[in-house]
């Protein structure tokens, strides 16, 4: 889990900020600030792995604030400025979105610092469900199959879990981890493939279609199963 804050001046862009995070399980919300001097008391009280900084802000401008800091967290600029794109590289911000910002974009990334974390956070994801957030294994997910506004995980003791995700969410996560998408409602884990054809893709009990427009995929695994090469 990435404890994160907003400093953001606008109540809406800082709400938008709010309903994405919620979205993604990885991510806590611990703190909001309206300006630079109280994004910095939230620095020193909680621990932040990721900050939303807006740019235009009263008194002291996010790029001036980010420059004075000893210690920057990683830290993601959202504005409605382009100007101040090369500043923010310069202070090897994260990212830098420009508002209004979509969830596709805001999911981008944020799993750039998903990507790069090293701890514990590899071994699992968080999954919303049933008004929890559930710590699974990756190891004991066998597939996801998406229904509807939901995604049903598969675990390995038979049991499923009805989640609040995406299929494209889940994908760029555990794409690079042994996981590959071969039908538009399916994902599986290819530790646990036991036979396969051109039509389905056989894993212990579960057999899962394998979808036309998903044939590239179905080939690159062909090809590593072939090379003894799944799983990396």
């Amino acid at each position: 889990m990435i404890n994160c804050i907003i400093v953001d001046d606008e109540p809406l862009a800082a709400t938008l900020l709010e309903k994405h995070i919620s979205r993604i399980g990885h991510l806590k919300l611990v703190g909001t600030a309206e300006n630079a001097m109280d994004a910095y008391q939230l620095l020193q009280k909680k621990s932040v792995g990721l900050m939303f900084l807006d740019i235009q802000m009263p008194h002291l401008t996010g790029i001036d604030f980010l420059r004075s800091l000893s210690k920057k967290p990683p830290t993601i600029f959202t504005t409605a400025y382009r100007d101040f794109a090369i500043e923010g590289f310069e202070l090897e911000a994260v990212d830098y979105l420009l508002k209004p910002i979509t969830f596709e974009r805001f999911f981008k990334s944020v799993e750039r610092v998903l990507r790069y974390k090293t701890d514990a956070q590899e071994d699992f994801i968080m999954l919303k469900a049933e008004g929890m957030t559930r710590k699974v294994p990756i190891r004991e997910m066998v597939y996801f199959e998406s229904q509807g506004n939901d995604i049903k995980t598969v675990l390995v003791n038979n049991e499923s879990i009805i989640s609040k995700a995406t299929m494209t969410d889940l994908e760029s996560i555990l794409s690079e981890k042994g996981f590959v998408r071969i039908h538009r409602s399916f994902m599986i884990n290819t530790q646990f493939v036991t036979a396969f054809n051109t039509h389905e893709i056989v894993l212990g009990t579960y057999h899962i279609p394998v979808g036309r427009s998903y044939k590239s995929e179905f080939d690159a695994f062909v090809t590593a199963v072939s090379k003894g090469s799944v799983n990396q």
